[in-house]
């Protein structure tokens, strides 16, 4: 029973056998092969379906799922709840009419805990029916009516675990605990736990992916509570939140799914400060390093907070967490993105409160509908700015630049007038345009402040704040093709213009020598060098400039983000060659990262090449992906190292960084074989995802960045 990791260290022992077993099973598929066994629930047998508005679909819907949906005990569970339909891994509502399914479901938010732990599901009924009397008779009554009907509907789903668990020797706790919970305000740490996964399977069950957020801010209290009152230990603490995480892997099937497995945006945020500056870190920081520690469970990505006041203890435990690898540890500098959403408009109070949307987007957790655009801007460089390499020619580089920048312009804005579509145009000015009707989301509405006080679902601007966020991909292979084009070009005048336009035509052919001077010669992003570098701070900001104008819709906000979400694969075929000596569909860049084989000097030149760049205008987020060699894995230097690069992030204004350590060898012998390392985690971009799952193209590009 072995819980892989990817730099070859082996991992400590904390937990007990019961628990361990239960996460091995679980890791390797045995409840996610269960709940392929019931895949969706069918609506054929309703009568008069088809002539039913859509919202009465939506409600018929999720009293089918909650009624018919196979509950399931595991053998050795603490905390019960299950998401047990299949389609709910693939993103969908888990129903089918006439073997079709009939709604997409909702992601990229973290949902409204807090209200469920200090209040209860049943005051989100009571202001349902509150507002359901304000707005009777309007077109908002059906929405509000389906609230009610929807945690009538959890309700049901409740009280089947119950009945389940009465009568199953050996879970009274169970029963006991989930006897209130999440219908009333939870009273101990246990009930908090088990209040959290029980909504979360809710939403889960009927589709959707939310995220945690903050979880030892959400439970820190109640254990501190318990903990001086003898009511637990710590020993027992760990075991009950043990199995939050492992029954968070019910989705792990096993098998091939392109870019892995274990995306579903469940992430976890932990420490930094609280709405009113204090320090949240607790028992239950450490106590979830030290399962991710000890069980390598890659489904919860987790991201630690770290300002300038951060306790030295904090940064040598997850950098000894780090080290493992599996990418699972990521780290916010939260002074930045603090003052990078008040520079934006935000409260105070409200940025303190940040988490991500799923993957490590930022926005205000239980608050916040969030949306993103991507984009590839070498595409736009290459074949807007460029013309394909064809019947163009620039006189001098601020001209090229000009026009980049002309172009990129016209990409964002073409983004924002896309949202357009979403609206009924009921007057000039886009603040009195009303939500067409679209796809019914009220289970994720429930939790969403601002969508039952408005009566509008998530989808409708219903939540406190509605983010469309454009992000432009593609960085760091943009900077370098200028960069490359200044040097070869404009400043050397190796090569004319229109001469090295037919070159790139012809990708290169012919050209080696040229080519080689354009790979090796120059000094390119990522490797701590002004010149280079500066061709990504002008960008930055006016890219951000770009999205930061609201002329074009006052119903979203649209901050800046940088990301390539793995896309890098996806743009490769559309690609054609680089300035910087690359072929065409070579895959380059991921995120703001720098480009493949590029990086010359380290660690610490990538980070102060990527923080040159004012990363607070980028609100929305930009990540940096760096891969450490197994080496940092190994002794007290190596931890050292670690909390040296998280230092220096956070000190030269970073905004999120991922470290992975991986091993080339070790995951070339698991991509030979596969059954040997069903849970061995690597880090894909804003996801991890074990190893095995991922297609052969996928695999290489990860091998490739771990040498």
């Amino acid at each position: 029973m072995e819980f892989y990791t990817s730099s070859g260290l082996k991992r400590p022992v904390r937990l007990n056998e019961r628990t361990r077993q239960f996460a091995y099973e679980s890791l390797n598929h045995k409840y996610g092969i269960d709940t392929l066994k019931t895949a969706n629930i069918s609506l054929d047998h309703i009568e008069n379906f088809e002539n039913m508005a859509e919202i009465e679909k939506y409600n018929t819907a999720i009293y089918e799922i909650v009624t018919k949906a196979p509950v399931r005990i595991c053998e050795k569970e603490k905390i019960s709840g299950a998401a047990t339909l299949g389609w709910a891994i693939s993103h969908k509502v888990p129903v089918q009419y006439n073997s079709k399914p009939l709604w997409s479901s909702v992601s990229h938010l973290t949902i409204d805990f807090d209200t469920v732990l200090k209040k209860g599901v049943n005051f989100i009924r009571c202001e349902a029916e509150k507002y359901l009397i304000k707005y009777a008779g309007t077109e908002k009554e059906p929405f509000l009516k389906s609230c009610i009907h929807c945690i009538d509907c959890m309700k049901i789903y409740h009280s089947r675990y119950l009945e389940t668990l009465k009568n199953k020797k050996g879970y009274e706790q169970n029963y006991k605990n989930l006897k209130v919970v999440p219908f009333e305000p939870a009273t101990n740490f246990y009930e908090a736990i088990q209040s959290i996964w029980f909504t979360f399977a809710f939403v889960r069950l009927c589709g959707n992916w939310p995220g945690i957020g903050r979880i030892d801010r959400l439970l820190g209290d109640y254990l501190e509570k318990d903990l001086k009152e003898n009511k637990i230990t710590l020993d027992e603490a760990r075991e009950v939140l043990a199995h939050f995480f492992i029954k968070g892997c019910e989705w792990v099937c096993g098998g091939n799914f392109g870019s892995g497995d274990a995306q579903h945006y469940q992430n976890i945020i932990l420490s930094g400060i609280d709405e009113n500056g204090a320090d949240v870190t607790n028992d239950v920081t450490y106590l979830v390093l030290d399962i991710l520690e000890e069980l390598g469970i890659s489904d919860f990505p987790t991201t630690v907070r770290i300002n300038k006041n951060s306790d030295t203890k904090l940064l040598r435990r997850i950098s000894e967490v780090i080290r493992f690898g599996g990418g699972i540890i990521a780290v916010y500098n939260e002074d930045l993105i603090i003052k990078s959403l008040t520079d934006y408009g935000y409260s105070l109070t409200e940025s303190r409160k940040f988490a991500n949307d799923g993957c490590w987007e930022i926005q205000i957790p239980g608050k916040t509908y969030f949306t993103y655009q991507p984009f590839d801007s070498l595409t736009i460089l290459q074949k807007e700015t460029l013309k394909g390499y064809s019947n163009i020619d620039f006189k001098s580089f601020e001209d090229l630049y000009k026009k980049f920048i002309e172009d990129l312009r016209n990409k964002v804005n073409q983004l924002k007038l896309n949202t357009h579509d979403k609206f009924i145009k009921s007057g000039g000015s886009s603040k009195d345009w009303t939500y067409k009707p679209t796809t019914p989301c009220t289970v994720v509405s429930l939790f969403e402040e601002g969508c039952i006080e408005k009566g509008l679902s998530y989808l409708e601007g219903g939540p406190i704040y509605n983010v469309v966020s454009p992000h432009i991909g593609g960085l760091p292979d943009t900077i370098n093709s200028l960069h490359a084009i200044k040097k070869l070009v404009f400043d050397e005048k190796r090569v004319s213009f229109t001469e090295f336009m037919d070159i790139l035509k012809n990708n290169w052919e012919g050209y080696e020598d040229l080519r080689y001077i354009a790979l090796n010669r120059y000094v390119y992003f990522g490797n701590d060098n002004d010149e280079v570098d500066e061709i990504g701070v002008r960008i930055v900001n006016d890219f951000s400039d770009i999205c930061d104008d609201s002329t074009y819709n006052s119903k979203y906000m649209t901050p800046a983000g940088i990301s390539t979400f793995g896309r890098q694969i996806e743009w490769a075929k559309n690609r054609l060659a680089t300035p910087n000596g690359k072929k065409a569909g070579e895959i380059l860049s991921g995120n703001f990262s720098p480009t493949p084989g590029t990086d010359k000097e380290g660690a610490t030149a990538i980070i102060k090449s990527h923080c040159k760049s004012n990363l607070k205008r980028t609100v929305s987020g930009v990540a940096l992906d760096i891969k450490l060699l197994p080496s940092y894995a190994k002794d007290e230097n190596g931890i050292s190292a670690i909390i040296s690069l998280i230092k220096s992030f956070v000190m030269l204004g970073g905004h999120f960084m991922q470290l992975d350590i991986a091993d080339a060898e070790l995951l070339k012998k698991a991509q030979e074989h596969p059954e040997d390392y069903q849970t061995l985690s690597v880090r894909v971009s804003g996801w991890n995802a074990r190893f095995v799952t991922m297609n052969k193209e996928w695999q290489d590009m990860i091998i490739e960045m771990s040498k």
